[in-house]
């Protein structure tokens, strides 16, 4: 299968670097195909600018919907643009490594998320003209997130200060990778991530490697389709489907504890 990794971390000694080699070993040695996109190495430029969409006329207000989108349409969006979407569109799956910054991604990649989504790519597309929540450009693929967090796994737990994990990352997941089509596997989270010695690691690549091995077989979150009956016209969730999970576990169809 092909499977691409997008990293971001500027150390590539760091724990991210380190988890993104391991992945990409692990998988070739599986018989994989796999590609690589590092960020920092890149020196992936994050801000969305007119010049991301050649042939706008500059003295022009940027619509960033309408010139994203004929640009993709005609085929002349910014080649590094254009080279991470051909990526995407190559992969049987997507694998995203980062650390857990500010309760989110680094900005790096959430500029990458910014600038390939295209409109025409990443949203405005669907059986019904538009993305959907489980259909979209990159249906049938699967995805990952692989992450870091330095604090411990308790404080990330239902009563934990910091809120449940699935909720923090339920707009990276639900909101970019399911909307667009993907199903996307439970995250891979390593905690107390600040300091980590050569036994603990070995532990966390037994885990990881685990994971891998079963990144076409384990079974992706059930989050509920937006065409599959269980949302009204106004795309919200009708009532007699809220089995009292509450909060964003509503959008699952199983809910696990929490």
């Amino acid at each position: 299968m092909n499977i691409l990794i997008v990293t971001a971390h500027p150390e590539p000694r760091s724990l991210n670097g380190a988890l993104t080699a391991f992945a990409a070993a692990e998988l070739r040695r599986a018989g994989h195909d796999v590609r690589v996109s590092d960020l920092y190495a890149m020196r992936w430029r994050p801000g969305v600018v007119a010049g991301d969409f050649p042939g706008h006329d500059p003295d022009e207000r940027l619509d960033v919907i309408g010139a994203s989108g004929r640009a993709y349409a005609e085929g002349r969006l910014a080649s590094d643009i254009a080279a991470e979407q051909e990526k995407l569109l190559w992969s049987d799956a997507l694998i995203l490594q980062f650390p857990m910054w500010w309760f989110s991604m680094p900005a790096v990649l959430k500029g990458w998320v910014d600038r390939v989504f295209t409109h025409g790519f990443g949203y405005g597309v669907g059986t019904k003209g538009r993305a959907l929540y489980g259909d979209g450009t990159l249906a049938g693929r699967r995805a990952m997130v692989s992450l870091t967090i330095g604090a411990a796994e308790r404080s990330f737990s239902a009563r934990g200060v910091h809120g449940h994990l699935d909720d923090l990352l339920f707009p990276i997941q639900h909101g970019l990778l399911y909307y667009t089509g993907m199903d996307v596997l439970p995250p891979f989270a390593v905690w107390d991530s600040i300091e980590i010695g050569e036994t603990r690691f070995a532990a966390i690549t037994e885990a990881y490697a685990a994971r891998l091995r079963a990144l076409f077989t384990d079974e992706p979150i059930a989050y509920r389709p937006l065409a599959g009956g269980d949302y009204t016209r106004t795309m919200e969730l009708r009532p007699e489907l809220d089995s009292g999970a509450g909060g964003l576990a509503v959008h699952v169809r199983r809910h696990g504890p929490r």
